[in-house]
């Protein structure tokens, strides 16, 4: 869906918030910012290393806000992530997915050779391999930078075995051409258990089996001075636990309906909700309902159904109405609703549902201050 942005001449104006094209990513940058500074704040008291996924946004401008608020780089997910994030002028970046294939190694040699601190994870010798003849046959003037991805028992991505660990650390020592960091164990699974208690007895279990590897790695030899992993909703069990040293969290920075739920009252869920989706109803023809211009298209559909987060809308319930419209019931006690009146939403998951948006456009109050492109937008190659 291309995403109509708001005319920039709105910029600075009392009350251009509501003038803002529907639907609309809309970020509160006052509740982003407290958010930045509240898991800066988090990171360094536990001696932790702050290096935020921006899948979760895919947008150079908000990296930068939050490398300028403490965070070391940023992750990306792809290499097309990485390489739009570096055309923008972000200098150092973590692919977070192995690669298959030399024309995908040849890209990484391309950024490695591009930025200041290109580093990416890889899980198989083979990958390995890739890597260094890209490597030996680029310009990039020095090894490219290389993490194990060691699977948190997900089955996803990553060794599964200290001892499959242990034969890409040897792959890795074999070219001359690549530079070992140490680990990567991010456990996807376990970011939305509910309950602070299950999360931590789960990443104990993860943190316990991630210490057998490391510790095969070091018994080889294989640096491990770096352990990145790690997210929105592990964050308090990850800094108990003392095994990572970087963490990796994305959503802390808008927060989603998937993580609200998840978290409730938690440490992990002390952050405010500053991405909202701007809508406007539409059609008020009906007694029960309204119809609103945001449906399949404007909301990821993986999670809950969005939520309203306008307070006349408080409670009212949602449903994908199609793939350009949403239903909304008319809130309880009867206060009017009438056609083209704004309604905000919480995002059901917020990572995919950025990636529906061209631009973000950022507020303060009622007022745009500025409007910032996806630049990584469809970048899932």
């Amino acid at each position: 869906m291309a995403t109509l942005a708001a005319d920039p001449g709105l910029i600075g104006e009392p009350g251009s918030r509501d003038r803002i094209p529907t639907p609309a990513a809309v970020l509160d940058l006052d509740a982003f910012e407290r958010n930045l500074a509240t898991m800066a704040a988090r990171a360094k008291a536990a001696g932790l290393a702050l290096r935020p996924h921006s899948k979760s946004h895919k947008c150079a401008a908000l990296a930068r806000r939050q490398i300028e608020a403490g965070a070391i780089g940023i992750c990306c997910a792809k290499l097309g992530e990485a390489e739009a994030m570096a055309a923008a002028g972000i200098q150092s970046i973590l692919v977070t997915s192995p690669i298959a294939g030399l024309a995908q190694a040849r890209r990484a040699a391309k950024l490695a050779a591009e930025i200041a601190d290109f580093r990416i994870v890889v899980d198989h010798a083979y990958g390995t391999a890739e890597l260094g003849a890209a490597a030996a046959q680029s310009d990039v003037g020095r090894p490219i930078q290389v993490l194990i991805d060691v699977d948190p028992k997900l089955g996803r991505t990553g060794v599964a075995s200290p001892e499959q660990a242990v034969l890409v650390a040897r792959a890795i020592a074999s070219q001359p051409n690549l530079k070992a960091l140490g680990v990567q164990c991010y456990g996807g699974q376990w970011q939305h258990l509910k309950g602070a208690n299950e999360r931590a007895a789960a990443i104990a279990d993860g943190m316990a089996y991630l210490s057998t590897v490391l510790g095969a790695l070091k018994a080889e030899g294989y640096p491990t001075g770096l352990v990145t992993g790690g997210g929105t909703g592990s964050f308090a069990a990850d800094a108990a636990q003392g095994v990572l040293t970087e963490v990796q969290p994305g959503s802390y920075a808008f927060m989603d309906r998937d993580y609200r739920e998840a978290l409730d009252g938690d440490p992990d869920g002390a952050f405010e909700q500053a991405l909202s989706i701007a809508a406007t109803v539409i059609s008020a023809n009906q007694p029960e309902w309204v119809t609103v211009d945001a449906g399949l298209k404007a909301f990821a559909t993986d999670g809950p159904v969005p939520e309203p987060l306008t307070p006349k809308f408080a409670g009212c319930g949602y449903r994908f109405y199609g793939d350009e419209h949403g239903r909304l019931m008319r809130p309880a006690g009867g206060p009017e609703v009438v056609r083209g009146e704004r309604v905000d939403f919480v995002p059901p998951h917020v990572d995919p549902t950025l990636d529906r948006y061209d631009v973000i456009h950022l507020v303060r109050g009622d007022v745009l201050v500025e409007i910032a492109p996806v630049e990584a937008r469809g970048a899932s190659q």
